[in-house]
C-alpha cells in the first residue's frame, strides 16, 4: 500500500478486468526438408525455423524447385524407358505448393541442406546437433509438423523418422499433430505381408498414435506442365539423340540408318573444341541410295538439331522449341516427365485443408468432406469396400483414404487419428481441438502464477477459463443445450485441492469439455406405412 506523507490528492487506478483467454493459432504447419537455398541477405537459414506468410516469400527465401533429371533408355525402334534420378528428387517445394493451393497462409519451414545434399534421416532430425525436428523445439507457434521428404528414404528410415515426428508432438511438446505419408504411396494394395498400409502401421509403432494421422493415396496434381521440362532434364543427352535420331530414321526414311562415311584414324586423346565443332558429315552416296531425296534432307535437318542437344553453348529454349516441333517422342518424353513428377505425396495438400477448415469454420471441425484443388485426382481408385480396412482395422491405426466421387471431386473421406481404437481420441477435430484449448488455457493462467493462492485469485482464474469455453459452445466446439452443459471448471479447497496441495504451492484446476465429434456413419432407415383415409375420403 503507498505511503501517504505529503497533503494532496492521490489517484489509484483499479483493474476492472481480468485476464483473457487468447486462442492459440491451430493451422500452421511447419515443413522440414531441403531447398534450393536457405538465406535471409547474408544470413543463413540453415536449420533455423522460418516463419513464411506466401509462396512469394518462400521463394525469395529458400528458392524455387529442384531439377530433377531423368535417364532415358531405348525399348526398340520407337519405344524407350523413363526413370527418375532418385538424387535429383525433393519433395518440399512442391508440398508448399500445394499447401497454399488447398487455402494454406502462414507456415513454418526449417530447410536441412540444399539440392546438393542426398536425402539423409539425420538431416531430418538431429539431437546432436539440434537441426531438423530438433530445432523447432525453440518454437512455440507451430501446431502441425510435415516432413514431404521422408519418402524419398529407404522405407525403414521413413518409418523411423515417422516415430520420432510423432513422439516430438505427443511427448516432447504435446501441442502438435503430425501429418504422415503412406511410404509408396502411389502403389496398389497387396494385403499381404508386403502391403504398403499394413507395412506403415508396423511403421509408425504404438506410441503417440493420437497425435498423428496417415493419408493415402498420393495425389495427380497439376503442379508441372510439360513446358516445365527441357532435355536439360535428361542427364544422359547422348543416349537421348540415339534414340530421337532413331525415330527420325524410322519416320523418314522408312528405318534405314544412314552409315556415315569412314573417317582416317583420329589420334590418340580427347577431342578438341575444333573436331566438336566440325559439322556432322553428310551420309556416303551408298547409304542415300533409293531413298527419296526430300526426304533425306529432312531427316538431316532433323538430325542436326537433334545432336545440338549436345551442344552447351545451344539456345536451349530454342533447341528445345524446335524439337517440340520436330520430334513426337521428344514431346512424349517431356509428357512423362511431367505425368511422373505431378504425382506428388499429399501432405502438402492436407495441411493446406485443415488451414482452409480452421479459418473458415474451426479446429472443431473434421478435416473431411473437403476438396483438394490442384489434383487431378488420387492415383489409386478406392471402393467402400476397400476403404473398409482403412477406416477401421483391428489394430485401430486408421489410415485416411482419398477418394475420387463422381461429380465432386477429389475428397478426402477420413478423419481419424492413428488411434482409432480410443474413444477419446479417434477422431482428428477432437485431438486438435483439446490441444488448443490446453495450450490456450495455459498461456492464459501463466498471468496468475506467483499469485496469492487464495479464493480470491481462483475466483478469477475460473471466469476467465469460463468465459473462454463459453465463446467456443456459441462457435460449436462444445456441446451441450447451454455451457453448464457443455463444460465444467472446478477449482479450490475440498474442491481440487487439499491444505497439503497450498502449503506447497499447487493450485490445481480441473476442466472438462464436451466435445463435438464428427457425424462419420449418418444411417437412414426407411419404413412404409399403411395409408389412412382423409377426411373427405370414403364418402358416397
Amino acid at each position: 500500500m503507498a505511503r501517504f506523507a505529503t497533503p494532496g490528492v492521490y489517484i489509484k487506478e483499479k483493474n476492472a478486468f481480468g485476464y483473457s483467454v487468447v486462442q492459440t493459432p491451430t493451422a500452421i504447419p511447419c515443413f522440414i526438408g531441403y531447398t534450393d537455398k536457405a538465406s535471409r541477405g547474408r544470413d543463413s537459414l540453415l536449420n533455423k525455423p522460418t516463419r513464411v506468410t506466401s509462396m512469394k516469400e518462400y521463394v525469395n527465401l529458400f528458392g524455387g524447385a529442384p531439377k530433377t533429371t531423368f535417364t532415358v533408355k531405348a525399348k526398340g525402334d520407337n519405344d524407350y524407358e523413363l526413370k527418375v534420378d532418385k538424387n535429383t528428387q525433393y519433395n518440399t517445394y512442391n508440398s508448399i505448393r500445394l499447401f497454399y493451393a488447398n487455402g494454406g497462409g502462414t507456415c513454418y519451414v526449417i530447410s536441412v541442406g540444399d539440392y546438393n545434399s542426398p536425402v539423409n534421416p539425420k538431416d531430418l532430425n538431429n539431437p546432436e546437433t539440434g537441426g531438423g525436428l530438433t530445432a523447432l523445439l525453440t518454437e512455440q507457434e507451430p501446431s502441425m509438423v510435415v516432413v514431404p521428404d521422408a519418402t524419398l528414404l529407404d522405407k525403414g528410415s521413413c518409418y523411423g523418422l515417422y516415430q520420432e515426428v510423432l513422439r516430438h508432438c505427443g511427448a516432447d511438446t504435446k501441442s502438435r499433430f503430425a501429418i504422415l505419408d503412406v511410404f509408396d504411396g502411389h502403389k496398389e494394395r497387396t494385403f499381404d505381408e508386403n502391403d504398403i498400409v499394413n507395412q506403415f502401421r508396423m511403421g509408425v509403432g504404438n506410441n503417440f498414435l493420437a497425435f498423428g494421422a496417415g493419408y493415402y493415396p498420393n495425389l495427380i496434381t497439376t503442379v508441372y506442365n510439360s513446358y516445365d521440362f527441357t532435355y536439360k532434364n535428361v542427364s544422359n543427352v547422348a543416349d537421348f539423340c540415339k534414340i530421337l535420331i532413331r525415330e527420325a530414321e524410322v519416320r523418314f526414311l522408312d528405318g534405314a540408318s544412314l552409315t556415315k562415311p569412314s573417317a582416317p584414324p583420329k589420334p590418340e586423346g580427347a577431342p578438341t573444341e575444333e573436331d566438336k565443332k566440325k559439322p556432322t558429315p553428310p551420309p556416303a552416296p551408298a547409304a542415300t541410295a533409293g531413298l527419296d531425296e526430300r526426304m533425306v534432307k529432312k531427316f538431316e535437318s532433323v538430325r542436326d538439331e537433334i545432336e545440338k542437344m549436345k551442344d552447351p553453348k545451344a539456345d536451349t529454349v530454342v533447341v528445345d522449341q524446335n524439337l517440340r516441333a520436330l520430334s513426337p517422342i521428344y514431346r512424349s518424353a517431356l509428357d512423362k516427365m511431367k505425368d511422373e513428377l505431378n504425382v506428388m505425396s499429399p501432405s502438402g495438400a492436407i495441411a493446406g485443408v485443415y488451414a482452409l477448415v480452421d479459418n473458415n469454420i474451426g479446429v472443431h471441425k473434421a478435416p473431411a468432406n473437403v476438396s483438394v484443388s490442384a489434383v487431378v485426382g488420387p492415383c489409386i481408385g478406392i471402393t467402400g469396400e476397400a476403404q473398409e480396412d482403412l477406416n477401421l482395422p483391428i489394430s485401430g491405426k486408421a489410415v485416411n483414404a482419398i477418394r475420387g466421387f463422381m461429380g465432386k471431386g477429389t475428397l478426402i473421406w477420413g478423419a481419424r487419428t492413428l488411434d482409432g481404437n480410443s474413444q477419446d481420441w479417434r477422431y482428428i477435430n477432437v485431438r486438435r481441438t483439446m490441444i488448443m484449448i490446453e495450450q490456450s488455457v495455459k498461456y492464459a493462467v501463466e498471468n496468475y502464477v506467483f499469485e496469492p493462492n487464495t479464493q480470491q485469485t481462483w475466483i478469477k482464474v475460473k471466469a476467465t477459463i469460463d468465459n473462454f469455453l463459453t465463446n467456443l459452445w456459441r462457435d460449436g466446439a462444445l456441446v451441450g443445450p447451454s455451457p453448464s452443459s457443455a463444460f465444467n471448471v472446478s477449482l479450490g479447497l475440498g474442491v481440487t485441492m487439499t491444505p497439503v496441495d497450498i502449503l506447497d504451492g499447487i493450485m490445481r484446476v480441473s476442466v472438462k469439455v464436451a466435445i463435438s465429434r464428427p457425424a462419420e456413419f449418418i444411417e437412414i432407415t426407411f419404413e412404409q406405412k399403411m395409408q389412412e383415409a382423409g377426411s373427405n375420403e370414403g364418402l358416397v
